[in-house]
Order: C-alpha cells, then structure tokens, then sequence
C-alpha cells in the first residue's frame, strides 16, 4: 500500500522571475493493495511530479510518502526495494539485449542467477517479449522499450508499481496486452498507481481515480463514485466537470 499525505513540491521561476511555481500542492491520496489507482489529469497537472515524490527521486518539501508503513524520508532504500518504477524516461542500455538488460537489473538487487532467469521468463511470457528477448533493444518500437523497461522493474518482484503513463506512444495491440498485465497485476495483491491524461485508459483499468489539476486533488474516488459526484453518466464529463477545463483532456 502507498499512502501520499500532503505533499507539495516547487520549483525556481525562469529567467528573471524569482516566483517559485507550485508544481504539487497539499496532494494526498491512499493506494491499495489489490488495486490499480489512476492519476487522471491534464498535461502538466502535476501527476508526473507527484510520481517523482512517491518513488523517492524527488524529496517533498512538506508532507509524506509510507509504502508498506515504511516512510520514505526515514527509509528510502527499504522504500525503494518494495516498489517497481517505469518512470517518464524509459532509456534502456541500447548495447544489451532486453534479457541482458533485466538481468543486470535483478543483479542491482542482489538476485541470484537462477531467480534472473526464473523470473525473466515469466515477466517474458506475461508481457509477450519472447519474440525480441534476445534481441539488442537498440532499435527496437515504443512498445518493445517499455515492456522491457517494466520488466527490468519488476525483476525483483515488487508488491507496489508505479507506472508513468505506459501506454504514452504504443499503438493498439500493445496497449491491449499492457492492460491484460496491469490487470494481472492487481489479480495478485498489487498495489498498481499509473498517471495517465487519457480518459480510455483510466475507465478501463482503474478501481479508483485521483484527478490532478492545477497541482491539487480536484477529487478521488471510484468511477462511480466520481459520476455520481458529478451528476454525470458518462466519466469523461465527469472529468471536464472536476477539472474546469476541456485543456489536455484525450478522449
């Protein structure tokens, strides 16, 4: 479980102008285990920031981060060791192949040879990599980059994931199959958060939803419960409702 307590997080103006912008502010939320929690928001809202936060890659000025009761200020490494993290950036080493670069990641958390291998092999069949394991990734598709990088991430078997907008780029076939994962995921007792600013994604996956505006929590809650807030049928005017602006929305 990943608990954020009002965090906030600015940064120095540009040029000339000595204002700090408030890139998160007061933003709080709980994920559970067994669940895949969405942050829904326009480009720029601050749902990539508040990633940054939870995996520890950025400290909070005020507010907190617990997984799994462990608070991530006291104890970043334990932290760190208990989530699997496809961040914004997801460069892999273009000279390794995909099962080189799982492998030298698992070796990073102390993992045996044997449980490289045992696991490499699952996270291979479950994200559909066997074609291209044992290929160099330098030129590999959008798609076959982020399989990778989730399952170098994911090597060490973490009980909570966080996942920066995965499907950002992928055509249909590949989306399809990360959703399948994601949803296998939450099968076995994970805590799931992935940010995303794509409406379809959100309603098919998630059991809660954190909408992002502006760098605060506009509002949180099941599908339903956020519909009902809104006295909205469908969700994406649920949405446009709660956020103010038909800016950044995808349908």
């Amino acid at each position: 479980m990943i608990v954020a307590e009002h965090l906030r997080k600015t940064f120095p103006g540009r040029g000339k102008d000595k204002t700090r912008v408030v890139a998160v502010d007061d933003v709080g939320f709980t994920a559970r285990d067994g669940e895949i929690t969405g942050l829904l928001g326009p480009n720029g809202a601050g749902k990539t920031t508040t990633l940054r936060m939870l995996y520890t890659l950025m400290a909070p000025e005020t507010g907190r981060v617990l997984v799994d009761g462990l608070d991530a200020a006291v104890d970043p490494e334990g932290v760190r060791r208990r989530l699997g993290v496809l961040p914004d950036a997801r460069g892999v080493y273009k000279r390794l192949t995909a099962r080189e670069n799982i492998a030298y990641f698992g070796k990073l958390h102390g993992l045996d040879a044997a449980t490289i291998a045992s696991r490499t092999a699952s996270l291979a069949q479950a994200l559909q990599m066997e074609d291209f394991l044992d290929r160099a990734t330098e030129g590999f598709s959008q798609g076959q980059r982020t399989k990778t990088a989730i399952a170098r991430a994911l090597i060490h078997d973490p009980r909570n994931v966080i996942l920066d907008e995965p499907t950002n780029g992928l055509d249909v076939m590949t989306t399809r199959s990360l959703r399948g994962f994601l949803k296998a995921l939450r099968a076995q007792g994970r805590c799931v958060i992935f940010s995303s600013h794509i409406m379809q994604e959100v309603a098919a996956l998630c059991d809660r939803i954190v909408i992002i505006a502006g760098g605060r929590v506009s509002a949180q809650g099941t599908p339903d419960e956020l519909r009902a807030l809104t006295n909205e049928a469908n969700l994406e005017d649920a949405f446009v409702k709660l956020i103010g602006s038909e800016e950044g929305l995808h349908a």
